[in-house]
Formats: structure tokens, C-alpha cells, sequence
């Protein structure tokens, strides 16, 4: 299994299609981005999206958030190879989350990191993320999480940053 961690327009759902083409296996490709679009809009203290840019969740997103973790570690471990492309913004209390549902799973914990400035002009082109996003995320996600190998989209580009991760897989 491989996590990806970075703010919004890192660069992460890039890295996580290349992977699936250069990794020998076929991988799944799923993201923080699948679960909010699978989630109804009467989930009662969901998930909030601030004018600008800032993201907030409440008990009622982290009931299925949870849920949902748990579903994807049982995918792993009835074989499926996962790649998870997801934006920490609870630093290291997300991946204590992660860490709890994915216990007895071997992890290659990956930082995609990407230059505020350079995420908030990704950010500008795409035109689907709420304007302040990307730069209000780009450091908050790393903080305190580990990882085994972090990559920068900012100065590789997204197939040489997915060989890199790639190099590393088991």
C-alpha cells in the first residue's frame, strides 16, 4: 500500500496515475477526493469548504471517514494493491487515523510536497478547487506526519516522481 499525503494541487493525483503505469501490478488509485464525492450532502456536521480556502470537517465526515479507512485496509488485505492520495489536514492526527486503520499492513508513506505558490497557480488553472486551498495546505498537512520518502512536484515532475516511489515499493 501506498499513501500519498500533500495539499490540495500537489500534484499527488498525478504522481498516483503514473504509478499505476510504471508499478508491474495493477493498482488501485483512491483519494480523500472519492470519499467526499461519494458522501450525500445531508451528512449532518459533514465537511465545509470556506470561502477561503480553508477546509473543515466535523464528526459526522470523520464517521465516514473512518468507515471508509476501514474498508480500504480490508480491500488490502484480501490482496488488492492501494494507492491512497489524500491531503492530511490534521497533520499527524490523520495519519495516527490511518496508521490505527491500516495496522499490520506494510505502508510506504510518501510527502508530496509543492511550493504554496506553485500549488495556488495549479490551483488557478484547474478552476474546480476553491480559490486559497492549495497554499493554506501545502505546509499544514506535513505537520508532524513521517514519512519514508518524500517527493517534490515542484522541481520533478510527476512520472519522475512516481519511478522514484516506485523504486521503493516491495
Amino acid at each position: 500500500m501506498i499513501v500519498l499525503n500533500g495539499g490540495s494541487s500537489s500534484g499527488k493525483s498525478g504522481i498516483a496515475r503514473c504509478l499505476q503505469a510504471v508499478l508491474p501490478d495493477p493498482w488501485l488509485t483512491l483519494g480523500v477526493d472519492t470519499l467526499i464525492d461519494a458522501m450525500p450532502s445531508t451528512v449532518d456536521d459533514g465537511i465545509d469548504f470556506a470561502a477561503d480556502g480553508g477546509v473543515s470537517v466535523g464528526s459526522g465526515f470523520r464517521r465516514l471517514e473512518n468507515a471508509w479507512m476501514a474498508g480500504v485496509a480490508a480491500m488490502v488485505r484480501a490482496g488488492a494493491r492501494v494507492i491512497i492520495d489524500d491531503a492530511f489536514l490534521g497533520g499527524a492526527a490523520s495519519q495516527r487515523r490511518w496508521r490505527e486503520a491500516l495496522a499490520g499492513i506494510e505502508v510506504l508513506w510518501v510527502g508530496v510536497r509543492c511550493d504554496g505558490a506553485v500549488a495556488a497557480g495549479r490551483e488557478m488553472a484547474r478552476g474546480d478547487r476553491v480559490t486559497g486551498m492549495a497554499e493554506t495546505q501545502a505546509e499544514v498537512v506535513h505537520r508532524g506526519v513521517v514519512y519514508d520518502l518524500e517527493v517534490d512536484t515542484g522541481v520533478n515532475e510527476a512520472l519522475v516522481c512516481a519511478r522514484e516511489i516506485a523504486a521503493r515499493v516491495g
